[in-house]
Order: structure tokens, then sequence, then C-alpha cells
């Protein structure tokens, strides 16, 4: 099957725009002294609910190719930070400034390619199973969860964030903290997340679901690896929306 010239348009405009959001925030950090913590989310912010703008204006089809494709091209972007080639160019280590987080280093990119593959190899299953079942839009409360409750988290955390709890991180013994109202903002947006699908359950499911998918991709939030939210946040969201599905 051939991909069709709106995928490539769409990705082409998507992309830019994505360089140069790195590009200013990376700037921000540098010249303005900004906490990289804040252009990093602003980063999420871009990857996950862009692409959704741009399909309304430059729709392509989604199907097993399309999305494949979009696993390669987010790949092959996050590949252009490695550090041979952003040392060669000052505009790609400007853009790297705008997600490094002093304390991930030098884990950055290995955390973000690591948590990218296991993501999609959690979703993938999901989004057969649900489609499968005729509940592919419910679907869309984990992927919620994920870029906006895990999004505002970290922001919320440190401007709000007075209590904390320590955390790990993959290939490394040191500890990273996360906060109580940093997991709160997961917590509230799954529910309003539900409630936005609410259609889609009896009154029983919903009442369920409003009961443990948010206890469970908070708890999921908060025990995970440091940069490794989103696997963790898929698996625990979908297994339990699978639940209550299957029981109620």
């Amino acid at each position: 099957m051939v991909m069709p010239s709106e995928f490539w348009l769409h990705h082409a405009v998507f992309y830019s725009l994505l360089f140069l959001i790195h590009y200013v925030n990376g700037l921000w950090v540098i010249h303005g002294n900004i906490k990289v913590n804040y252009t990093r989310k602003i980063n999420h912010f871009a990857f996950f609910f862009l692409p959704t703008l741009l399909q309304i204006v430059i729709a392509y089809p989604l199907n097993a190719i399309t999305f494949f494709g979009d696993i390669v091209c987010a790949l092959l972007f996050l590949t252009c930070f490695i550090a041979p080639l952003r040392q060669r160019s000052t505009v790609l280590a400007t853009m790297f400034r705008s997600f490094d987080r002093p304390e991930d280093r030098p884990m950055t990119l290995i955390w973000l390619y690591t948590q990218f593959i296991a993501s999609y190899v959690v979703l993938i299953p999901l989004l057969s199973y649900f489609e499968s079942h005729d509940m592919l839009p419910l679907v869309m409360i984990i992927i919620i969860a994920n870029g906006i409750g895990d999004g505002l988290a970290e922001p919320v955390g440190i401007r709000f964030g007075t209590k904390k709890y320590a955390t790990y991180a993959l290939f490394t013994r040191q500890k990273y903290v996360r906060s109580y109202a940093g997991s709160a903002c997961v917590f509230v947006t799954t529910c309003i997340a539900i409630l936005a699908f609410q259609s889609y359950f009896t009154s029983i499911q919903l009442v369920a679901a409003l009961l443990v998918v948010p206890v469970s991709i908070t708890l999921a939030e908060a025990f995970s690896p440091h940069t490794w939210d989103s696997p963790l946040i898929y698996a625990s969201g979908g297994g339990t929306l699978i639940l209550v599905f299957s029981i109620f």
C-alpha cells in the first residue's frame, strides 16, 4: 500500500512546527532562564495535540500503514538529537536543551527512546482489543490521562507540590521525586476523561470505572520509573477498563 500524499504533507507541517517549538523553547531555556521542566511539557503537549488539530485541516487515512509511519517518523525525530548530530549543529543543540533536564543526563535520550517503544508495545495490542470489541473511542481515556494528566503533573508539582515522594529510574540507582499535587492532576484528569465518554458505559460500568480506573492510573504514574510513565499508564488504564467491561 502506497503512503497517501496527505500523510506526507501532514507530517511535513507537523514536524516543521515541532522543530520550531523545540527551538524557541530551547532559546527560552538558554536565554530566558526558564526551567526546562516547563518547556519540556510544552513540547509534550505539542507532540500530543498538534497532530489532532492538523488532522482537521490536513486529514490522512488512519490505518496500519500510516500508524506504522507515525512510529517511524517519531523515532527519526528523536534520532535527530543524538550526540554526533547535535554536537555538529547549534540548532539541534538548542532544540535539545528544551527537553534535556539536568537531572536526566546522560540518560535523557535513552529514557525517551525506551519509553516511546514500550508505550507502543503496550498501546498496539490495546488498540487491537478495543477495536475488536467496538470500544475503540475509549482508548482516548488513557491517552487523555497520559497526554493531559501526566503532562500537567510535573509543572503543577513544581509550582504547587510542597509534599513529595521518591521514585526510581531505569539503569541508575539515583532517586527522583514526584509530588502529590502532580499525582492529583492525573487522578482528576482521568475522572474527567471517563465522564466525557460516559455515553459508552452503562450506569454500573460508569460507577465502576470511576472507582478503579483513576486510582489505577494514578498509582501507575506514581510508581513508574522516572520518565517512564506512559507505558505504565496505558497498561494500567487499558487493563482496568477491560476488567470493568468484562465484569459488568
